[in-house]
């Protein structure tokens, strides 16, 4: 089955839809920048109709920029750094687990009420799922993910340090000050 183009409908072509995207995201523009550029190049095109393919067609181009740059970054040296948090949501500890790669780009987060092998487990599980595999897994001493990388056979990826998984503890710090300017969260969405 092949995957439907998301650009069948519309009459502009895909070409001057990248064109403006590119040009919103690339350059420090605003929307009725846009216009004018487009305008400049003979495309006679409203502000309002970036704007609506900026929401309809943003996500699209930005997943695609992810999976491009995650398949480079599989032939380097793929590196994760796995960390997890507490959280209070509705006055419920929770634990927010997260995968960053080595240039700090967060892969996955992933919500639990344990801190356990088990909750270890579904979080990497999902990660690779998603990411592949890395070639070296930090983390700190937290047993359960010993216990989860000899379980799938990544024990020997495994490094873990005193200041090795800085990475992931310094991408607490926004979240912590999000947390406080929010006086707590009330859901698990709004983490």
């Amino acid at each position: 089955m092949t995957k439907r183009s998301p650009f069948k409908y519309f009459k502009t072509s895909p070409e001057i839809i990248r064109l403006a995207m590119m040009l919103y995201v690339r350059f420090p523009v605003t929307l009725r920048n846009v216009e004018d550029l487009l305008q400049e190049r003979g495309i006679d095109i409203s502000h309002e109709t970036v704007r609506f393919w900026w929401h309809r067609f943003g996500p699209v181009f930005a997943s695609e920029i992810r999976k491009r740059r995650i398949e480079g970054l599989r032939t380097s040296h793929w590196q994760w750094h796995l960390d997890e948090v507490f959280v209070k949501i509705n006055g419920e500890r929770h634990y927010l687990w997260r995968a960053v790669d080595h240039e700090g780009e967060v892969l996955e987060s992933f919500v639990t009420k344990a801190r356990d092998k088990k909750a270890a487990l579904k979080f990497l599980k999902k990660a690779m799922r998603k990411h592949g595999r890395p070639d070296v897994i930090v983390t700190d001493r937290l047993r359960s993910y010993r216990a989860v990388l000899k379980e799938i056979g990544a024990a020997k990826r495994q490094e873990t340090g005193r200041w090795l998984n800085n990475r992931a503890e310094n991408l607490h710090l926004p979240f912590r000050r999000r947390e406080r300017a929010m006086l707590r969260f009330r859901r698990i969405r709004t983490l």
